[in-house]
């Protein structure tokens, strides 16, 4: 296939790095910043540059880029696609690319479209710190806008063809709520823990609690204030349900209720324990079999 890929920032490159490694598929790419362009040409990113005179070969354009980037790329690529052609996109979030893929498939009817999300990435941005083995053992999220169950195969295969282990078919809404949890609450958490000022002074009294604790609050702040921005309602939630878990822990220490404490955290060994337990299983009833 040929796949085009707009948008050469850490996840679009680690896609178009691993099909042309891993794959047979050709890719095109482009990226408003020649220095992405350049970047991405060096890591072999990708075979050739997409223009207006070469998108009529696609077969499937990425969207790799936040969701307010989308309707300009949209208005540009999408009248020059061929008919059949599949559209997607591996934003954070989805009810706001949902919505605007269900506008463009009225008006591009030709055109197959569906929401994706890699559940894969780094604390680091940008096409230089792009990985081919990004993808390997990961789940792509899948959100279909009326999506011929086709369009869901070639998404799955391109995806498991650079490492991915299947694809959840998930809902906009699920999605959100999922990853206000999942994900976003976690990089407030880790944002909120290392604005200690006790951070500072860690050198020394810290090992691996407080790296893994402190990893996400090193982020691309522009693109996770808009990711955060569009599921503003479903993460508040998780916040206020996290800080009122955190007033109760420091209610048992100001009250030096040591039973208390203790019930608490038994509570989330047991969650844990809970969560984890039989996991390979759980994930395998989460993943489409087949499409």
């Amino acid at each position: 296939m040929n796949i085009g890929i707009v948008g050469l920032g850490l996840m679009g490159g680690s896609l178009g790095r691993a099909l042309c490694k891993l794959t047979e598929n050709k890719v095109f790419a482009t990226d408003k910043d020649e220095e992405a362009m350049m970047k991405g040409a060096l890591l072999k990113a990708y075979h050739e540059r997409l223009t207006h005179e070469n998108a009529a070969e696609i077969d499937v354009l990425v969207m790799a880029l936040l969701p307010s980037a989308m309707p300009s790329v949209a208005e540009e690529y999408l009248p020059l696609l061929k008919d059949g052609a599949v559209v997607t996109d591996i934003a954070g979030v989805k009810r706001p690319v949902v919505a605007l893929m269900k506008e463009l498939s009225a008006k591009f009817p030709s055109l197959s479209f569906a929401g994706g999300h890699p559940m894969a990435g780094r604390e680091f941005s940008g096409v230089a710190h792009s990985a081919v083995n990004l993808f390997e053992g990961s789940t792509v999220l899948l959100v279909p806008v009326d999506s011929p169950l086709e369009t869901l195969a070639a998404l799955k295969n391109l995806y498991t063809s650079v490492g991915a282990e299947g694809v959840v078919i998930t809902s906009a809404e699920d999605h959100d709520k999922m990853i206000s949890y999942t994900s976003q609450l976690a990089h407030v958490v880790s944002s909120a823990y290392v604005q200690s000022p006790s951070a500072h002074r860690h050198y020394g009294y810290s090992a691996g609690s407080f790296r893994d604790m402190t990893r996400v609050a090193r982020m691309n702040a522009d693109m996770w204030t808009e990711l955060m921005t569009d599921n503003a309602d479903y993460l508040a939630e998780e916040v206020r349900d996290i800080a009122d878990r955190l007033d109760a822990f420091a209610a048992c220490l100001e009250k030096g209720d040591a039973a208390a404490l203790h019930d608490m955290l038994e509570r989330g060994n047991e969650t844990k324990l809970a969560v984890e337990k039989n996991r390979g299983k759980k994930l395998a009833e989460a993943l489409t079999e087949t499409l």
